[in-house]
């Protein structure tokens, strides 16, 4: 039996880990394990030096087994499992604790968070002993594309795509393409013409070669997996049409919030309270007027309607502010001699040129008022006949800590964006998951917020979360770059830390094919066992914890490995 021959790096990570931990002494401890050959410590283990350092050891001390201590192996596992790889061992001989989010950044007695980080340590010791090395698979792709959405997202995605000469299916469950962008009059901060800007990009798909489009038309389950899929289309005449194709880009935006709900703001009963969107018909028709048909001489704009309020939607829907704005300019320049009231709760002008344009507009005498989004909403009623005004609006005044009434003749609520109806026969259909407010949830918010858990699949534009153009844009085209890469390289790997089926254990109870939420297992009638396709798997254990069998064990997460951890992490305790 091979002699286990193992490498121990602890990381500072900075002062993030140092601050806490005394890596010094948790190397020194470390170093006195059986099997350890060398224990060292550096500021940065992920930069390149940190990692030219283990495979010089590596070679050196010809250690079979390496341990880093350092941040979460989300962030920076695969960067070591290469530098192993790179220095001649399987990246699969290798093990990672988190001494950073898991003991660092959540302790204040440094004491204790050495002793914990030592802990973590000693337990990746153990459990590395027992890992095995694993074989890398990979599979042909299938260079078309799925694109769900016909938004600026999914149309950008299309192009950059099609332009590199690559099939793409194009489907929209609408009659048009454009997505919301059609409705809208100008685009901030530059108020540039929408129309201008989106019909070309229409125009282009419409009559590329390398788009086929389905209009009125959507998708059954996808089936398949990275580099492999297929799906039904389905049109509203009840035509089908199967597809083959690599990758999908899910680009199905979000829709307006109801905002009739809110009682104080009278929506559907009070005829001239207008949602943003309906104002935007009205700005591009260049008639901006009330219901009885004359100009109104006093309107005003009610931010966060529906966004930041624990009842309806707690998280911010981003665009509201700058789209606001917008509006008040707008109105300005048409209709100068209008009063306009910016009834706010915050004003969020984060973007490029964002906050010049929220200074411009409070130079136009226009009159801001602040309100309180949690405690006390504006409340819009009737005037009396004898008022020269259609309404009055009711408000706590934050800045002013005053009760007053704003007379109006129109207002316009700034409606949230939410999650389409359909959003959770989406995600089911094509692999991925939903977060609280039913936005899709990306593999990593930080470094791969294009991409998602299931590989091939990946998620661009507002159904990711509220976001202006010019953030959809960019993440279409960088979804895009990821796939034509993907298609050049011809193959891609593919998840090996999959389940496998002891079919002498399998009892046939199919309880695992009930719980695996990627659909990778499938059942055996002839030998009366469950199978795991490896290429779907993504390892996710669900299908282990639920057999009651045991027959389901997941390659590098198997009892011995795990049970050999819990060994390590309590045999320091023992010792305290």
């Amino acid at each position: 039996m091979e002699e286990v021959r193992i490498g121990v790096y602890v990381c500072w990570c900075g002062t993030n880990i140092a601050k806490m931990v005394d890596v010094e002494a948790v190397t020194q401890e470390v170093g006195k394990l059986p099997g350890v050959v060398i224990a060292k410590n550096y500021k940065y283990m992920c930069s390149d030096p940190g990692q030219d350092l283990i495979i010089k050891d590596i070679k050196g001390h010809q250690l079979n087994r390496i341990v880093v201590a350092a941040c979460s192996p989300r962030i920076h596992e695969l960067t070591f499992r290469n530098a192993c790889e790179k220095a001649g061992i399987n990246p699969y001989l290798f093990e990672m604790a988190n001494i950073r989010e898991q003991d660092s950044w959540v302790h204040t007695d440094r004491t204790e968070a050495t002793g914990k980080a030592l802990d973590l340590v000693v337990a990746a010791v153990h459990r590395v002993k027992h890992h095995q090395p694993l074989d890398k698979r990979s599979v042909n792709v299938d260079p078309a594309t799925l694109i769900l959405g016909g938004g600026i997202a999914g149309m950008t995605a299309a192009l950059e795509i099609a332009d590199a000469g690559k099939q793409v299916y194009l489907v929209e469950k609408s009659g048009h393409l454009g997505g919301h962008v059609v409705n809208f009059d100008l685009t901030f901060p530059h108020l540039s013409s929408a129309r201008q800007m989106i019909q070309p990009v229409i125009r282009r798909v419409e009559s590329h070669p390398m788009i086929e489009l389905f209009l009125n038309s959507q998708i059954k389950n996808v089936n398949g997996y990275i580099g492999n899929f297929s799906t039904i289309v389905q049109n509203h005449a009840a035509e089908a049409r199967e597809l083959q194709f690599g990758n999908i880009i899910a680009a199905v935006g979000l829709k307006p919030f109801d905002p009739s709900v809110i009682e104080e703001y009278g929506y559907g009963k009070l005829p001239d309270v207008v949602t943003s969107l309906e104002f935007e018909k009205m700005a591009a028709s260049g008639k901006i007027q009330t219901k009885s048909g004359r100009e109104p001489r006093s309107i005003a704009v009610i931010h966060c309607v529906g966004s930041r309020n624990k009842k309806y939607h707690e998280y911010c829907s981003r665009t509201c502010c700058m789209a606001a704005l917008k509006f008040v300019r707008q109105i300005h320049a048409a209709l100068p001699d209008t009063f306009i009231f910016d009834i706010y709760a915050d004003m969020r002008a984060f973007g490029k040129g964002h906050e010049e344009f929220y200074a411009e507009t409070n130079d136009r005498k226009i009159i801001f008022l602040m309100f309180d989004q949690q405690e006390h909403l504006p409340v819009i009623r009737p005037a009396d006949l004898k008022d020269d005004f259609n309404m009055l609006i009711g408000m706590d005044e934050k800045l002013s800590g005053e009760a007053i009434e704003v007379p109006v003749d129109m207002v316009i609520l700034m409606v949230n964006m939410e999650a389409v109806d359909n959003v959770k026969e989406i995600v089911h259909a094509i692999g991925v998951s939903l977060c609280g407010n039913q936005f899709f949830i990306e593999k990593h918010p930080k470094l791969d917020p294009v991409a998602t858990t299931t590989g091939g699949v990946y998620i661009v534009g507002t159904c990711q979360g509220p976001k202006d153009i010019t953030d959809s844009v960019a993440q279409a085209k960088a979804a895009a770059a990821r796939i034509l890469a993907t298609i050049a390289q011809v193959s891609v790997p593919v998840e090996v830390t999959t389940a496998m089926v002891d079919e002498d254990l399998c009892c046939g109870c199919q309880i695992c094919i009930r719980v695996c939420p990627y659909k990778a297992i499938s059942f055996l009638a002839d030998k009366h066992v469950s199978f795991v396709n490896e290429i779907l798997c993504k390892s996710c254990g669900t299908c282990g914890s639920a057999c009651p069998a045991g027959a389901i064990v997941s390659k590098h997460f198997t009892d011995t490995q795990i049970l050999s951890e819990i060994e390590g992490i309590m045999s320091m305790s023992v010792k305290t």
